[in-house]
């Protein structure tokens, strides 16, 4: 992991795509953006952009991809979005598929890539303010749980809120608020602080997704909209074929997070 912590974006999609890393990507490459992946054939890319649109906080769009084209010429130039992750998701009808380090079997001429934010992107903003991330700590991947809200459907998707839960000591959550405030394309603001039952959620030890953190006393659980959204709903979509990050497996791009928190988009090429 520090090997990793260390290198430049570059490095690390190459190692991924060598399959010499294939484990969560949560702490890597600190200072770069990291995005959530959903890949779906081009006859239902409208209505994913519209579902995407509609909602922002658990969706928001970094690059849409050319049909077939699986470079991301945006946020990280020459990248391979079908070797370039260190774990995917292929549903079929709504089922998983399989679980493969790399899609290219799977790759189709009318696939259509998008890249959404993911709250790993703020989490080396998080450290620096000295509040903790627990599944850091612990090295796992943070856990994430399906809740009791409705996204906003669009076309044949719809489908619950995805979010992801990390506990921060009482006395840190309005910083934790403030900082992630900064960070609009990496899901920004929680979007619930405290009870979990609130949203659904019965057992914290028991996520859909991830594994389970402690929750020390003088925690409260913060929860954050997720990109893993996408993939609960295709479970309701039951598309023919669709391929997303493997939950914590993200893309690691090309984009600084600044300092002060604002993600720097790369100008798209002439």
């Amino acid at each position: 992991m520090a090997e990793l912590e260390t290198t430049t974006p570059r490095e690390a999609r190459r190692l991924m795509r060598e399959g010499r890393w294939t484990g969560p990507t949560a702490g890597l490459c600190p200072g770069h953006v990291q995005a959530n992946l959903v890949v779906l054939p081009k006859a239902y890319a409208y209505d994913f952009l519209l579902f995407c649109q509609r909602n922002p906080k658990p969706c928001p769009l970094l690059e849409v991809t050319d049909p077939g084209d699986p470079e991301p010429r945006r946020t990280a130039p020459g990248a391979d979005l079908r070797t370039d992750l260190p774990r995917y998701r292929v549903y079929r009808g709504g089922r998983l598929e399989a679980e493969p380090t790399d899609i290219r079997a799977w790759w189709q001429n009318d696939l259509v890539a998008f890249l959404l934010g993911c709250s790993f992107t703020f989490e080396a903003a998080l450290l620096r303010a000295g509040v903790p991330v627990r599944h850091l700590e612990e090295g796992k991947t943070v856990p994430m749980y399906v809740t009791n809200r409705p996204c906003d459907p669009a076309g044949i998707f719809q489908g619950p809120l995805v979010v992801s839960m990390r506990p921060i000591p009482a006395g840190l959550v309005a910083r934790a608020v403030e900082i992630t405030a900064r960070f609009p394309e990496a899901h920004g603001v929680p979007v619930h602080v405290g009870a979990p039952e609130a949203l659904g959620i019965q057992d914290l030890n028991r996520p859909d997704f991830g594994d389970p953190v402690t929750v020390r006393a003088a925690e409260v659980p913060v929860f954050w909209a997720c990109g893993v959204t996408p993939q609960a709903v295709a479970l309701n979509a039951k598309l023919p074929l669709m391929i997303t990050h493997a939950p914590g497996h993200m893309f690691i791009t090309d984009l600084p997070a600044e300092p002060g928190g604002e993600i720097t988009r790369r100008p798209a090429p002439r």
